[in-house]
């Protein structure tokens, strides 16, 4: 077996298990439970052995029941593992670091993997309670604003002799900005448009959970991606919105959570924000 497989069967492997660690995290964060401490059956309360917490693995050898009390299991708890593990796999095939020895770049693997982790347990809970939580976004939006001035100071000052031309994106890719100015411009746009939609409405287009992830979403993806994401959150948002209503699963005052929407853009955004831009960039540039 390559190095290739090697490495992408260890992410995978890592991702399962990170995934697993994030629905005890979506668990404790709606019963405001610290997070240390044994792991348990949320419909009988008892703790479980290891053999119970293997990711994936358990709930297929169970059959989808607790092994103590024998009821059913959410499915939600391989999903968000096996999604956990596929988005990791993207992150480290996509990000460009997967190959380099580095420990910047490890490093910068790392934020990735965090950032994708906090997105995934946002999906989730809000998804389940309309709620985004301030105790993981607030950390999220403090550790993503430090990385990017931290890349500022390292990238565009310490590295003195780079030339500038390679400091800015092409005009080709859509822009003329440097780093660290796309991503506040990103955040300015972002959460500048949700801002602007929950004062009009006065919260019932919008809640102000969205205005905040957007200032997160923005320090990830930096300008112009952040277009792309906005543009397939509301894209996905109003394909599925149609379709729940035509199921009869929705009205037009029914409340749908939007931030699994702009997650769903973000991820798709991060890894193919770009080729999208160029797309529809050449259709203008001749």
């Amino acid at each position: 077996m390559s190095i290739y497989l090697y490495s992408n069967a260890l992410v995978l492997l890592v991702g399962l298990i990170i995934g697993s660690f994030l629905n005890v995290v979506i668990l404790r964060l709606e019963k405001s439970e610290r997070l240390g401490g044994r792991s348990y059956c949320p419909k009988c309360k008892q703790g479980l052995a290891w053999v119970d917490l293997i990711p994936v693995f358990s709930f297929l050898f169970l059959r989808g029941k607790c092994r103590y009390c024998h009821r059913k299991i959410s499915w939600q708890y391989p999903l968000v593992e096996i999604a956990t593990g596929l988005i990791f796999l993207l992150v480290f095939n996509f990000s460009g670091l997967a190959w380099n020895d580095s420990p910047d770049d490890f490093l910068k693997l790392i934020f990735w993997f965090y950032i994708a982790s906090v997105l995934i347990v946002i999906f989730v809970y809000d998804l389940k309670h309309y709620l985004i939580p301030d105790k993981i976004l607030f950390p999220a939006i403090i550790i993503a604003f430090v990385c990017r001035i931290l890349e500022f100071f390292y990238v565009e000052i310490l590295d003195e002799y780079k030339p500038f031309s390679q400091m800015v994106y092409s005009f080709k890719e859509f822009g003329i900005l440097p780093p660290l100015a796309s991503y506040v411009l990103a955040v300015l746009i972002a959460s500048g448009f949700f801002l602007t939609i929950f004062l009009i409405s006065k919260g019932k287009w919008m809640g102000f959970g969205d205005v905040k992830l957007a200032v997160l979403l923005g320090l990830i993806l930096g300008f112009p991606k952040i277009l792309a994401g906005l543009f397939l959150a509301f894209f996905i948002g109003a394909i599925i919105g149609v379709a729940l209503m035509l199921l009869d699963k929705k009205g037009l005052k029914s409340e749908l959570p939007f931030a699994p929407f702009l997650i769903l853009g973000t991820f798709m955004a991060m890894f193919w924000g770009q080729q999208l831009i160029n797309w529809y960039a050449g259709l203008f540039i001749f």
